[in-house]
Parts: structure tokens; C-alpha cells; sequence
């Protein structure tokens, strides 16, 4: 696949293309991915975070395309996705379409929706058209998008070479596994991730994901013991084949971990951190 160059237009299938945004970090990857997605106009996907240069990397894009930025919609409102829509819709004066940005404090304030996107619903874009597909787990609002053509944008919910944060509350593990297996047999033929290059083989992605998270699932209850410990003691042994520096990062996730095994029956909290029922 084409090189992941910050700016840079690259075309990624049926009238999709992808800018990426100047923004690596330990969180974002390469950075996040802007997508241009459209026949007779544009709709811009997960415009990213607020960057001039990103800005204008996006209208540059236009204007290589010959074609208007009609439209901004987000896959979730993080703010490495969704906070470059504002400006980018004075602009353009594009209008927004997407989810409700839930309270837990870890979310773009900014972003409102002109129009709320939820499962099953369809948005023309310039003569094609794309379906919303609800996949809660990486945040409470997270949208996947499908195209006619079989092109899936994942947003956080897949991204390549790498698996993403569950944080809660608005994170869930079990709402992840559910959105992961819901995406299974849906006739994806390629996925444009919010971080990394595509992925070309979806349904092995999809099954190793499920694969990968269930073995931490259970290494989770490996170590757990009758005694409680503090999630701060459970990360070095739960993530040991993880780089000490990522464990307050894979707290998150462990305690999502955590969360959904007490809703089943095998783990507890307890004074002190988490024990075995």
C-alpha cells in the first residue's frame, strides 16, 4: 500500500482518498487519517484534530479533486478526530453529520452534529452512499461507515498494526466484542482505519482481534488470585509482553477487562483493587 506522508493525497479505493494529519504519537500512530469519500462532491471523514496545516491539506485535496467539501462526519469524538470540523466548516461551510458526544471528559466538546447518524442510517455522499453501523466498545459513540463497494471506515474501532484502548465508562469490552463480531460476514472487502495504512484482509483481522482480546480476556483471569490486587500490581503481570512505559495506558483496557468479567460472574472488586469471585 501507499506510504502514510502527512498531506499527501492518496487514493485508497472507489472515490476514497486519505490525507493524514501531522499528529504522530504514542496514541495516534503515524497520526490520524483524514478521508475524502465521494463522486460529485466530498465528504470529509474524521477531519482530525484542529491544524491549520491540516486545514489546508484537506482543501488542497479538494481542489486537486475538482470536487466541494460538502459534508464532515466523524466516526467518535475524540479529539484526535473530530475537533478539526469546525473550522473546516467555515471553510467550506459544510455541514456535520455524526454522533452525540457523550460526558465522561475524555471527549472534542466542540463537535455538533447537524444531523445525528445512528445504526442503519444512509448518507449520500455526491452519489454514493455510505451506512452507518453502530460499534460501541472504543468509546460509547462510535460509528463504523460502509460503502456500496465494500469499503468499511473503522475509525477507532480497527486500526492497523496495533489494538486500540478501551477506556471506560464510556468504553466497554463487552460492548467490543459484540460490535467485532457484529461487523463479521457484512461483505467488507477493505477497511480505511483512523491510524495506519489499510487493511486489506478483513475478516482475518476481525477474527484475530476477537482472538487477541479474548487470550488477554483470559490471561486476566489467570491472574487473578483470591486475594484483591490493585490494578497498578495486575498490569505488570496481565501486560507483561508490554513495554513498562504502556502500562498506564493498558490500565484502561484491563479495567474494561475487569468490568466485563464481573458482569459475568468472574471477577469482583473488592477493597484493595480485584480478587477472583
Amino acid at each position: 500500500m501507499a506510504s502514510l506522508i502527512p498531506g499527501q493525497l492518496t487514493p485508497i479505493g472507489d472515490h476514497a482518498w486519505r490525507v493524514l494529519a501531522r499528529n504522530p504519537g504514542m496514541m495516534t500512530g503515524p497520526g490520524t487519517n483524514s478521508y475524502l469519500f465521494g463522486r460529485d462532491s466530498l465528504t470529509v471523514i474524521d477531519p482530525g484534530p484542529e491544524d491549520q496545516e491540516h486545514l489546508q491539506a484537506l482543501l488542497q485535496a479538494a481542489r486537486t479533486l475538482d470536487k466541494p467539501i460538502t459534508q464532515v462526519i466523524v466516526t467518535h469524538t475524540h479529539r484526535d478526530h473530530s475537533p478539526g470540523a469546525l473550522a473546516l466548516v467555515a471553510a467550506t461551510g459544510a455541514r456535520c453529520l455524526g454522533p452525540s458526544v457523550p460526558d465522561d471528559g475524555l471527549q472534542d466538546e466542540s463537535w455538533n452534529a447537524d444531523r445525528l447518524l445512528g445504526e442503519g442510517d444512509t448518507v449520500d455522499c455526491g452519489g454514493v452512499s455510505l451506512t452507518a453501523i453502530e460499534t460501541p466498545g472504543h468509546v460509547g459513540n462510535h460509528l463504523c461507515y460502509l460503502s456500496e463497494q465494500g469499503l468499511l471506515f473503522t475509525g477507532d474501532h480497527l486500526i492497523q498494526g496495533s489494538t486500540v484502548v478501551i477506556a471506560p465508562p464510556s468504553g466497554s469490552m463487552q460492548a467490543y466484542f459484540a460490535s467485532l463480531r457484529k461487523l463479521q460476514n457484512r461483505g467488507i472487502t477493505l477497511m480505511a482505519p483512523g491510524h495506519g495504512d489499510v487493511i486489506s484482509q478483513p475478516e482475518d483481522t476481525l477474527s484475530q482481534t476477537l482472538a487477541h482480546r479474548q487470550k488477554r480476556e483470559d490471561k486476566v483471569v489467570d491472574c487473578l488470585t483470591a486475594t484483591a490486587q490493585p490494578l497498578a500490581t495486575l498490569v505488570t503481570a496481565v501486560y507483561d509482553d508490554v513495554p513498562v512505559f504502556l502500562h498506564g495506558v493498558a490500565q484502561l483496557s484491563l479495567s474494561a477487562h475487569l468490568i466485563k468479567l464481573a458482569a459475568e460472574g468472574k471477577a469482583s472488586e473488592a477493597t484493595g483493587g480485584w480478587a477472583l469471585p
